[in-house]
């Protein structure tokens, strides 16, 4: 940016380059001038595996910028899963566009850029938001999320189809293995390395007459089989299960002995 002649001799002036804005620009004109694709597994297939940045919009509005270390379509599909087991998503209006980068520039990488340059224009919400994370960790099960981050605005589904359960007699560890496979967000439960704990949960053997049921089944049918302490927290974002008296202020059902519980019942 030129600031002026200083002297007024016409032959000096004060010049400030700035090649992180000129590349943020480039980048947001490159993906500008895509054409938004919904989020499917159709589109994302026909994508080349490499790496780059891309942007999710809502509605048509700008609200994420992320990038893939490694391909293209493979981040994007855990995103498509992940919208899929949220409510208030509208996954049918999530959209794309996907730029493939070689940077050769280290100072910054192509995906701050762009969020430099998109949040000064108040877009991208859900970046630095809680959409990116995947399981937060146990220290933040008892955390109070805030109304405008994204697990709030988006809880889990407890209406998710989990399939593919084997009808019959099965025994807990196995039943809770495929749950947590089947389900689109983070199913964590206690889980020991130690022999005798492990065998706690083969102990417990269930007999299901279906292959499918919905989260909110799933997680009634499974606390019905542990004693107190034991019960299962669903959190805005993720549900968690394990043998103590958990309450947290961002709780929005609690499971205890085959019965449900909102919030306020055990406070």
């Amino acid at each position: 940016m030129t600031l002026g002649d200083q002297g007024g001799l016409g032959n000096y002036a004060e010049f400030k380059l700035s090649i992180t804005q000129a590349l943020g620009d480039q980048l947001a004109e490159h993906l500008a001038a895509l054409t938004k694709a919904p989020l499917t597994a159709e589109n994302l297939a026909k994508l080349p595996p490499l790496k780059g940045v891309y942007q999710l919009y809502r509605h048509g509005k700008l609200v994420y910028i992320g990038k893939a270390d490694k391909s293209l379509p493979q981040r994007l599909s855990k995103h498509l899963r992940k919208l899929s087991g949220r409510e208030n998503t509208d996954i049918d209006q999530i959209t794309f566009t996907a730029l493939s980068v070689d940077e050769d520039f280290n100072a910054v990488t192509p995906e701050e850029l762009l969020i430099k340059k998109h949040q000064g224009d108040g877009e991208a919400p859900w970046n630095y938001n809680g959409f990116g994370i995947n399981d937060p960790g146990r220290e933040r099960d008892t955390t109070f999320f805030g109304p405008d981050h994204f697990d709030q605005l988006y809880p889990a589904r407890l209406d998710w189809v989990i399939d593919g359960l084997p009808v019959g007699n099965v025994d807990l560890k196995s039943l809770l293995h495929i749950a947590k496979t089947n389900l689109p967000y983070t199913f964590r439960y206690a889980y020991y390395r130690d022999k005798k704990k492990v065998e706690f949960y083969a102990g417990f053997e269930i007999a299901l007459a279906t292959s499918e049921m919905t989260a909110d089944e799933f997680f009634q049918l499974v606390s019905a089989q542990l004693p107190s302490p034991w019960q299962i927290t669903v959190l805005p974002g993720y549900v968690v299960m394990y043998p103590e008296k958990l309450r947290s202020k961002s709780a929005r059902k609690y499971y205890i002995e085959g019965e449900s519980f909102p919030p306020d019942d055990l406070t």
